[in-house]
């Protein structure tokens, strides 16, 4: 089967070159997750303003927060190979990076506890406000995780 597949000629094209192109896709993968999170919560917020209450947008920020917090530590940093200086040593990029994941899952914690806090349980009207909630915090994690991990930092050294 594998020879099979080996055999098999693929057309060129710029948008599947894995090569130099890996970081631009993931990049724009990462950022269309990230919009999408938050035009959801956009969404319901416009449709249904009285069924959400502002504090319901502090876990949408944690969570960008923790997108920047998890993102702004490089790979090298995390290894040891970049980072020699500040009064932690190597420590630091690594608490950054943990506070930075724990402020995310918080985020999606809190935003599954208000989906069913607030819009299950109670036998709301309307349970989009909610659902967006919950899947803003989900896809802004997950553009977090595609930002940091699919991309390649070998072109930057």
């Amino acid at each position: 089967m594998a020879t099979c597949l080996e055999n098999i000629q693929m057309p060129s094209c710029m948008w599947f070159e894995a090569g130099e192109k890996r970081n631009a896709l993931m990049s724009m993968l990462a950022g269309t997750l990230f919009f999408t999170g938050w035009w959801f919560v956009i969404d319901a917020h416009a449709k249904y303003h009285t069924d959400m209450a502002t504090a319901y947008h502090v876990c949408g920020v944690l969570g960008t927060l923790s997108l920047f917090m998890v993102n702004s530590v490089t790979n090298a940093q995390i290894r040891d190979d970049a980072y020699n200086g500040g009064c932690m040593g190597v420590r630091g990029p690594w608490i950054w990076l943990f506070v930075g994941f724990v402020v995310g899952f918080f985020a999606v914690i809190a935003a599954c506890w208000i989906l069913f806090a607030d819009f299950v349980a109670k036998d709301a009207p309307h349970h989009w406000p909610g659902i967006a909630i919950f899947m803003q915090n989900i896809f802004i994690f997950l553009g977090s995780l595609t930002y940091k991990f699919g991309r390649s930092e070998d072109q930057w050294n």
